[in-house]
Formats: structure tokens, C-alpha cells, sequence
């Protein structure tokens, strides 16, 4: 899955017109009147006003600067449709310069639709900057692929006002399920519909934090080499329990299941729900369209200590891209996305004046010397309240950050069922659950 923000992820776009369908999207000739020409898609709709203004002016700045090369910039919505993606590569309709979750990487290599860019990343001016576990999602068998641009990894999202309200210290989010649980009880027994910990359970999505559940308990979805399930094990058998009990015993999450994504941010902006996991970009959606406000909304690591789920998103370039395409392309990436403090991701100053959130966690993209220069210009631009979001920062260090799955939508549907079944039904088998689920993955992965 995806982190559901809009704001600094950008999570949109890549299906193209029919109009554009016409020609192809990809740009087949890459040169037009003398320059070179590429395509690119996930711009933001017009319906996002600010970000397609930044985007815009980004792309003029860019052909500015490189008056040799011609930027065509496609829009729509979702950047990528997953009911569309692989036709649009088997169809030669997609763009040059392509955008991809993380997930996507190896597919499309797999399916031989990716340009081999490691003769080309030495001209990347910012590629040795940027995390190596990152960098590792978009190389397959030691070739390059891809370019990371964003990246998120999972956390816990909490109400200080409630934890004041429950007699909890706001500055001590829970560190451990256990603790978690027992908050969660304090915050329920409010009263008044408040809920003490809310969790996805329907359209893949509880599979998602399944999986997220398990990594900071320290298990694993599949086996090193992919082949196996490994979600049948006490650890797995930890994260359906927990569920069980916070939803049977405790009563602290509440009475309505099957949940997805948009229920349980409605419940937090409204100031009913305590805690639930979530990346950071959650934080801007639950003040400008849920109604929460800032100084209330605190992010902490994920509990168990273990491990969090991270995941992201990146541009892959068409494996007809001619040289000079993929090189356009590459500067196109540095220019728009990956400058520290600078582009469509990093001009925080640019951000701020048009009141976009400014100081959230993540992304963060790069290491060293650019990380700092990237948080300084950050730092100095903030205008949400920073040190909300510090225990998040410091209990990350010590995390284990763990990708998706392979075939991790499959395996996400095969999942929810397990874990819609312990908030639905009081007396769920929970080992036959994971007997079924991990039988279901290993048919998956087998025919992958």
C-alpha cells in the first residue's frame, strides 16, 4: 500500500487521456525541434491548485535551465492505477519517465519494460546522497532501475488531548502493545463514543497493517527468499490476538469494524479516536479535511520496538527511452525532486507561503551532508509544532525498516479476511485463520 497523504507525497496521477492515448504517451521521437523531448507523468490534477502551480513553475524553471530539453507533463488520478498499469507498459502507452511504488520495482523489471539506468546514475548528481535502502528497492541483480523520491515508514498517530483527558502523560506514547493496550482501555472508558485505538480491516487494507503489526513484533509476511508464508507463527498469532482481545475483552475499539482509511481519519479529526498507525503525511489530511488541529496530533514510533514497514514511491524510466531521453530524464528528476531544500518536494520556503504544512518527520530522502542541508531549510520553515513528532524521530533509529511484501495486494486481500474475522466475530479461530492465510500465500507466491 500506500501512505495516504496528498501534500509532500503527492499521491496522484498517471493514467493518460484518450486524447493522449492517440500518440502514445511515451514520446516515441525524443527530439522536437532540435531538443529532446520526454514525458512524464503523476502532475498534479488542477483540482490541486498549489502543487500543480509548484509543479508547473518547476518544469519552466527546469526547461529554463535546460533550453535543450522539452518536458511533457501528463496528469490524472491516482499517479498509479493499478488496474491500468500493466497495460499501459504491455501497450506502449506509457510515459518516459514513469512513476512506481516501490512495490512495482521489480514487476516491471521482471516484465522487461525498464531502461537499465547504471551507465546513466553517475550523471545523477544527488543519487550517492540518497539511502542506500532506498537506492537497494530500484536495483535488481545488481542493475539500476529506478529513482527513489519519497519515502514513509509506519507509526503511531495519537490525540494528546485525550491522553491529557484519560489521565495518560502526553509525552509518553505508548512503547509496547502491551502499553498500548492498556492506554487504549483508558481512553475508551471515557466514554462519549471515544474510541482508544481504531485499525483498518477492509480493502487490503487490513492486510497492510497486519503486516505492519507484525514487523514490529519482529516477524515476517514471507520467508527471505520469497517463497514461503511466515505469518502462521506466534508472532503472527500475537498481532490477531492483541486485536481480539482490544476488540472483545476491552472493548476499546469500539463497535464498528471494517474500517478503512478515510473512517478512521474522520474519527481521529473529530476528536474521537486516540490512537491509530499511520505515516506522517496523515497529519496534514486530519487538520485541513478532517477537522483536527496540530498541536493535538503527535506521532510516535511503531510499538514493539521491533520493526516498521516502510514504503515509498520513485520514477523508472521506459525501456524505449532513447539515450539522450534517459539523461533528460535524470536531470529532470535532480532538478524537480531531488535537491535538498529545493524543487517540487524541498522548497519549504515556497511551501510555507502558500500554507502548506512545513517540519513534518518524512520524508526523508537523503543522508549526510544534503540530509542536513534538506532539515535545515526544513527546520528554519516549520509551521507545525516540530517537537510533537520527536519521539517518532528518536525511536525510529532503533527500528528494523522492512519493505512490503512481494505481490503485497494479493497478499494484503488474503490478510484482511484473517483480520476483519477477529474484529467481527467474538469466538474467531485465530490458528485455523493463519493456517488458511499462510496456505492462500503459499499459492500466491508460487504462481509469481
Amino acid at each position: 500500500m500506500r501512505s495516504t497523504g496528498y501534500r509532500r507525497t503527492v499521491a496522484a496521477l498517471s493514467v493518460c487521456s484518450l486524447a493522449l492515448v492517440v500518440s502514445a504517451c511515451g514520446s516515441g521521437d525524443d527530439t522536437a525541434s532540435g531538443k529532446t523531448r520526454i514525458t512524464v507523468n503523476c502532475m498534479p490534477p488542477k483540482s490541486a491548485k498549489v502543487d500543480r502551480r509548484f509543479f508547473e513553475q518547476d518544469i519552466a524553471s527546469f526547461e529554463k535551465q535546460h533550453p535543450d530539453i522539452d518536458v511533457v507533463a501528463h496528469d490524472a488520478f491516482p499517479c498509479q492505477d493499478p488496474k491500468t498499469f500493466d497495460a499501459k507498459l504491455a501497450g506502449g502507452q506509457m510515459e518516459d519517465v514513469f512513476y512506481t511504488y516501490f512495490t512495482d520495482a521489480n514487476h516491471v523489471v521482471d516484465i522487461n519494460q525498464a531502461a537499465d539506468l547504471t551507465p546513466y546514475v553517475k550523471e545523477l548528481k544527488s543519487y550517492g546522497t540518497l539511502q542506500q535502502q532506498l537506492r537497494d528497492i530500484y536495483t535488481v541483480d545488481g542493475k539500476i532501475y529506478g529513482i527513489p523520491r519519497t519515502g514513509y515508514s509506519m507509526g503511531l498517530i495519537y490525540n494528546k488531548k485525550l491522553f491529557e483527558k484519560a489521565g495518560l502523560d502526553p509525552e509518553q506514547p505508548p512503547s509496547t502493545w502491551e502499553e498500548l493496550r492498556a492506554d487504549a482501555k483508558k481512553i475508551a472508558a471515557l466514554g462519549d463514543g471515544t474510541v482508544g485505538y481504531a485499525d483498518y480491516s477492509a480493502q487490503n487494507q487490513g492486510g497492510w497493517h497486519f503486516t505492519a503489526e507484525l514487523y514490529s513484533q519482529g516477524g515476517d509476511v514471507v520467508s527471505a527468499d520469497g517463497k514461503k508464508a511466515t505469518v502462521d507463527t506466534p508472532e503472527g498469532h500475537a498481532v490477531l490476538q492483541n486485536l481480539h482481545d482490544m476488540r472483545w475483552t476491552d472493548a476499546s475499539m469500539g463497535s464498528k469494524q471494517l474500517l478503512v482509511i478515510n473512517d478512521v481519519q474522520q474519527m481521529m479529526g473529530s476528536g474521537k479516536l486516540g490512537m491509530y498507525l499511520s505515516a506522517p503525511d496523515n497529519i496534514p489530511i486530519l487538520v485541513k479535511e478532517k477537522g483536527g488541529n496540530y498541536k493535538d496530533l503527535a506521532l510516535a514510533p511503531m510499538p514493539g520496538g521491533k520493526g516498521t514497514l516502510i514504503g515509498g514511491d520513485g520514477y523508472m524510466v521506459n525501456k524505449k527511452a532513447s539515450p539522450d531521453q534517459i539523461r533528460a530524464g535524470l536531470q529532470w528528476l535532480d532538478h524537480m525532486f531531488l535537491t535538498p531544500g529545493a524543487g517540487f518536494l524541498g522548497d519549504y520556503a515556497r511551501a510555507k507561503k502558500a500554507d502548506a504544512p512545513v517540519g513534518l518527520p518524512e520524508p526523508r530522502l537523503f543522508t549526510g551532508a544534503a540530509d542536513a542541508k534538506d532539515q535545515q531549510v526544513k527546520k528554519a520553515n516549520a509551521n507545525v509544532p516540530v517537537e510533537n513528532y520527536q519521539a517518532f524521530l528518536d525511536g525510529n533509529q532503533s527500528l528494523r525498516m522492512k519493505i512490503e511484501p512481494p505481490n503485497a495486494q494479493q497478499i494484503y486481500s488474503v490478510l484482511d479476511s484473517a483480520v476483519s474475522a477477529v474484529l467481527t466475530k467474538k469466538d474467531a479461530d485465530i490458528d485455523q485463520l493463519l493456517k488458511d492465510a499462510s496456505t492462500k500465500i503459499d499459492g500466491i507466491l508460487a504462481r509469481s
